[in-house]
């Protein structure tokens, strides 16, 4: 296995275990079968594992796991915060220690703010004392190092980067959202600052491997070195410095072997430049069924009804270049899940966004289009039950 250091210089693997997606039989963990990857994983040198609170019975799954192996000392747990779930310092008290009792342990190595959105939302949290709490958790040792997980655009995860000492982020990237998400501005401006970055979904889902279409197989197939398409997918990442650490969320052993070999045999400068332009002739033809020509360049920003275009525009390709549940649900942790929905049904039309945009987008146009098919039903129904409930705010 390949390590990369973090902040203060803990070896962390390169390959970390996305425990969210653990085996399951009818429903539920098939901890005997979670045990055998994670074991098998751990012994390959894997140790980071990643969890949360809101992932259905994980916590308590692992935590079973690592103190019936006695591995607890040697290695890396990461579990996330739900702060829109919380209105109160006390919550946080109250929450923390379930999830320590859950996980079978008293310390947290590295502790996220769960799908941080915007910087009202850590004003919120600032409010009810999350400053003060964190300064307590770490002078303690029950935390270790505080980090966030983060889906949007660039623009907004610099922000959240400067409002706080952060130790380290959980972003969304892989060679198709390269120019979108937090993207590689956003992880170049984490290296600048010296923070490590962890990546989550570095194959979407699994769509860089089983949806993938004919004109990108046939990239694959005619270039003359040969890896499988999660193979690629991961190389790419682990060929860039900046990159800590890349979760993955397995089920199987042949998942967990396929990767732990990756990440042991690729290294910083592996990929040649005929890797990089053959991955982006693939990048290509899954974006020649994108609806909207958008860049994330970011020019039409900021919005001054407040609509995440680049966003928007984001989600509403991916609901045809990958599937229509994928742009709902990108759609609705971009747009919905934030103090003040930033959904293209705002839009006012004024036009300055067009005014700005070096592709020429037709933005207000493609704006009522998104919209149209993005905010269904159940998208409102999110949107209202935020402001109602005030998750985020």
């Amino acid at each position: 296995m390949n390590y990369r250091l973090d902040r203060y210089g803990n070896k962390i693997s390169l390959l970390g275990f996305g425990c969210m997606r653990l085996p399951q039989t009818a429903g539920i963990i098939n901890k005997a079968e979670a045990e055998k990857q994670i074991m098998a994983a751990y012994n390959a040198g894997v140790n980071y594992f990643d969890t949360a609170y809101i992932y259905p019975g994980s916590e308590s799954a692992i935590g079973e796991i690592f103190e019936k192996n006695g591995i607890r000392k040697n290695i890396n747990i990461a579990t996330k915060l739900p702060h829109y779930l919380i209105k109160t310092k006390e919550g946080l008290d109250k929450l923390f220690n379930e999830e320590l009792k859950r996980l079978h342990t008293d310390y947290i190595d590295y502790y996220l703010m769960h799908m941080l959105t915007d910087l009202q939302s850590w004003e919120k949290l600032k409010s009810i004392g999350i400053v003060e709490w964190i300064a307590e958790k770490k002078a303690s040792g029950q935390i270790r190092q505080i980090g966030f997980s983060y889906h949007g655009n660039s623009d907004m995860y610099c922000k959240l980067l400067d409002v706080y000492d952060w130790d380290f982020s959980l972003i969304q990237y892989n060679y198709m959202d390269e120019n979108t998400q937090a993207g590689r501005r956003g992880l170049e401006y984490s290296a600048s600052k010296g923070l490590p970055v962890f990546i989550m979904e570095p194959l979407r889902g699994g769509k860089l491997v089983n949806k993938l279409p004919q004109e990108a197989l046939d990239v694959f197939a005619s270039h003359p070195v040969q890896h499988t398409p999660a193979q690629w997918a991961f190389r790419w990442l682990f060929n860039q410095q900046a990159v800590t650490c890349v979760l993955s969320g397995m089920n199987s052993m042949e998942m967990v072997l396929d990767n732990v070999n990756t990440a042991a045999t690729t290294s910083v400068g592996d990929m040649t430049d005929a890797d990089n332009a053959m991955l982006q002739k693939v990048a290509e033809a899954i974006n020649s069924k994108m609806k909207v020509g958008c860049t994330a360049c970011g020019y039409c920003m900021p919005c001054p009804a407040g609509v995440d275009i680049p966003g928007t525009f984001a989600a509403y390709n991916r609901r045809y270049t990958e599937s229509r549940f994928r742009g709902f649900i990108e759609y609705t942790i971009c747009t919905a899940l934030r103090k003040d929905a930033s959904s293209a049904s705002k839009c006012i039309g004024c036009g300055k966004c067009e005014r700005h945009c070096p592709q020429s987008i037709e933005i207000r146009k493609e704006l009522e289009t998104s919209a149209k098919e993005l905010e269904n039903p159940a998208y409102k129904f999110v949107v209202k039950a935020v402001d109602k409930l005030k998750l985020f705010g």
